[in-house]
């Protein structure tokens, strides 16, 4: 796949586009994935890559909509990691945190096959990465691979995985994510039958906004995340348009505070600021080249 990069004002973070035209067989993709680095590359270096182009589930804050062009291979997945790495000034072995996460765009749910050998095969070329899936939950594709995907983290000890939660009640998750996704009760059961077979906790992730951040939702989250078992992650809704710098700096001032009682509850915390977000779409599915290349087919249909 020929691609672009995308620097951002903020150095430690660059956005990569893949493109490939279409063939007989296959639709034309365009494809993002986003490398951060943690004070050097040498010291943490994480990647986003993507596993869909386009994505089916139709969050509301996120860029791609319900817009879905295909599943990605195997190794147009691998391919986006291979290239980025390229890009960083240290051997990969040299890392001392390497994240690989599967959460740039798509549901890796909704393309788990190809998104399983993705992981054998990077778990072969980078042993000391950690390989992160995160999902929405995807109403029968989640129960339907999930048994597929413990033998899978058993097998490679450096699969993890994450939920995105978002809200502490159904209801409101409805509203944010309006696809069929499995409940808030069935995500904290598969969690839990995860850590039970692999001896390693999920994460949850959790949007903070000023409607989801009292006391009332941290009691409704403990309801089906055990703190015990569970960890979680904060981070800021990444709107669609690129004019936010100013409410990012106003929500991390917000998730802070959130995060300090979520902390009181019991909870381990890391909080996750998409940098990059103001001038190159730092989130998933962000992009704005993406979006117009998004519209840009939208017309060709």
């Amino acid at each position: 796949m020929k691609h672009q990069i995308f620097k951002s004002t903020d150095t430690n973070v660059s956005k990569f586009v893949f493109e490939k035209e279409s063939t007989d067989t296959d639709k034309a993709i365009a494809v993002e994935a986003v490398l951060y680095r943690y004070n050097s590359y040498r010291e943490r270096t994480v990647i986003c890559c993507s596993t869909q182009c386009g994505c089916p589930v139709g969050c509301t804050f996120c860029g791609t909509g319900k817009f879905f062009i295909r599943n990605l291979t195997a190794t147009e997945i691998v391919e986006q990691v291979d290239t980025v790495l390229k890009y960083i000034d240290c051997p990969t072995e040299e890392i001392r945190k390497f994240q690989i996460m599967f959460m740039s765009m798509g549901e890796p749910f909704l393309n788990y096959k190809a998104m399983e050998e993705a992981i054998i095969i990077l778990s072969g070329k980078y042993p000391n990465a950690q390989l992160l899936v995160s999902t929405s939950g995807p109403l029968g594709q989640i129960f339907w691979n999930f048994d597929k995907f413990i033998t899978l983290s058993i097998q490679h000890k450096q699969v993890g995985i994450q939920f995105s939660v978002h809200e502490s009640n159904d209801e409101s998750r409805a509203r944010l994510i309006p696809t069929s996704t499995t409940s808030l009760q069935s995500i904290g059961y598969l969690g839990e039958k995860w850590a039970e077979s692999t001896g390693r906790k999920p994460f949850f992730n959790y949007c903070v906004h000023s409607g989801n951040s009292s006391q009332q939702n941290i009691t409704e989250l403990l309801d089906n995340f055990n703190p015990n078992i569970w960890e979680c992650t904060l981070s800021v809704i990444c709107e669609k348009d690129n004019s936010m710098k100013n409410e990012i700096e106003k929500q991390i001032d917000l998730i802070q505070d959130f995060a300090n009682r979520m902390t009181n509850a019991g909870y381990s915390i890391r909080v996750f600021n998409p940098a990059g977000q103001d001038d190159i779409g730092g989130g998933c599915g962000q992009l704005w080249y993406f979006q117009q290349w998004l519209n840009q087919q939208k017309r060709k249909q």
